[in-house]
């Protein structure tokens, strides 16, 4: 079944040279099933999705326990048994042979082989034939950066997007996966050539959001105050602020909290929402700035 969504994007086209002003895309596989179609016009877009598929966590590891430990059982059903090899994205983090080692070690104890994207001569071509994709955590803006060096937005933004390649992301690689990376909470120890992300989905993410303690004697802002700054500039979607615990899932047309932990979102001139793991938050699939 195809599922058909019209919305209004009030009058504002991306400018991500990938879409451009105006792009008709029809997707079509091996076995000439219409996987998406979009047509993107100045003032209205007309989508069909039927497979993008997305495991966007919070963070790679929670208080008490391993690496991934947490969020095992939905890596296993999210990439399921059709999947055999995981591409890794090391790029956030300076040692990519020691992440890499870290990644492949947890992946093959739940049945993946994986390949680090740092090891193939090739990386834009590494991506083409990648049956899955695992983008780890670590400074946002260096990841980002390593991404456009090695021109892999656009590659991977088509494979997910076009191909339907289960992505998932953890924490700089949630991060990544939205609009932007204006909401991270990085230090920026490089200079990307732009902070728009790959744009899997329409909103932005706050992965490790981390609620204000009353008790404190820091001065400092908190997450909640930046993520309103963020909101006091124009044209900004919203931001889902996911705590470490919790993770999205997104199936086509359909996004559901998973994990041990709320999220809450935060809606340009709006009150702030808390949602349960298990809340269906299909709706950010939308226009995230008309929600």
């Amino acid at each position: 079944m195809i599922h058909i969504n019209i919305l209004k994007t009030a009058s504002r086209v991306t400018e991500d040279p990938y879409f451009g002003d105006f792009a008709a895309l029809f997707l079509i596989n091996s076995s000439c099933e219409v996987l998406i179609i979009s047509v993107i016009l100045s003032d209205q877009s007309l989508e069909i999705t039927m497979n993008k598929r997305l495991l966007l966590v919070s963070n790679s590891t929670l208080h008490g326990g391993g690496y991934l430990q947490h969020c095992q059982q939905q890596i296993q059903v999210f990439f399921g048994k059709g999947v055999k090899r995981i591409l890794f994205v090391p790029y956030a983090l300076h040692d990519r042979d020691a992440y890499t080692k870290t990644a492949r070690d947890k992946f093959k104890t739940l049945g993946y082989e994986v390949d680090s994207v740092h090891e193939t001569p090739d990386p834009v071509e590494a991506v083409r034939k990648a049956e899955g994709i695992f983008i780890g955590g670590g400074n946002t803006f260096r990841l980002l950066k390593a991404l456009y060096d090695n021109k892999l937005v656009t590659e991977i933004r088509k494979r997910v997007l076009d191909d339907g390649i289960p992505y998932m992301g953890s924490s700089a690689g949630t991060n990544v996966s939205t609009i932007s990376i204006n909401t991270t909470n990085d230090m920026p120890i490089v200079y990307p050539p732009t902070f728009a992300a790959i744009g899997l989905v329409p909103f932005n993410i706050n992965p490790h959001y981390l609620d204000a303690d009353p008790n404190s004697k820091h001065m400092g802002e908190t997450r909640e105050q930046r993520i309103i700054q963020f909101h006091e500039e124009p044209d900004t979607p919203c931001v889902l602020a996911l705590r470490e615990g919790c993770m999205l899932i997104v199936e086509g047309n359909k996004a559901t909290l998973l994990g041990c932990t709320k999220a809450r979102l935060f809606q340009k001139g709006k009150q702030t929402t808390e949602y349960e793991p298990g809340s269906d938050l299909s709706f950010l699939l939308t226009d995230a700035q008309n929600i």
